[in-house]
């Protein structure tokens, strides 16, 4: 389980280095655009690629945040369980998410590929679709990786005094 863990924080740390540049990018072509719609003309294309850079920045982002518990929680109601109930409600949301995420995985590959196939592309720069719809699915990937060793780590808690 250690290596799991490990080998998800490793990948989910290099996606989040991923989705970083492409949020430089989204605030250089901001930037780019604003400065070149006062002095000439804007950027062609600058609508698209925000929201393809904006998709990918934040579906790479998703897995870093859950390994960091960065998402917003209201565990209240949680926290008034019994210890042995609240593991069980941790394995449940665990093994919820980590279902979901892997449909959604598979089915975004699916439609990615159905784009891939048909030769899809952006209407005014005419970039192909689909390696942002495989990004995203990369994403949703590496989140149910990090599901995967939280649903593992509650089946099989650490003892007190292990690494």
């Amino acid at each position: 389980m250690d290596f799991l863990d490990k080998m998800s924080r490793v990948l989910n740390r290099g996606l989040i280095w991923i989705g970083g540049l492409f949020l430089a990018a989204m605030i250089l072509l901001t930037c780019a655009n604003i400065f070149l719609r006062i002095v000439w003309v804007p950027v062609q294309g600058a609508y698209e690629l925000m929201g393809y850079f904006g998709a990918i920045a934040g579906a790479f982002a998703l897995g870093s945040t859950q390994i960091r518990r960065g998402h917003i929680s209201v565990d209240v109601l949680y926290n008034s369980f019994p210890a042995g109930v609240r593991r069980g409600l941790t394995f449940l949301n665990s093994l919820l998410c980590l279902v979901f995420f892997c449909m959604a995985a598979w089915q975004i590959t699916r439609y990615g590929t159905t784009l891939w196939r048909t030769g899809e592309v952006t209407e005014t720069l005419r970039i192909p679709y689909f390696p942002f719809i495989y990004g995203m699915a990369l994403g949703c990937g590496f989140l149910a990786l990090v599901f995967l060793v939280d649903l593992l780590r509650t089946l099989f808690p650490r003892e007190e005094g292990q690494k």
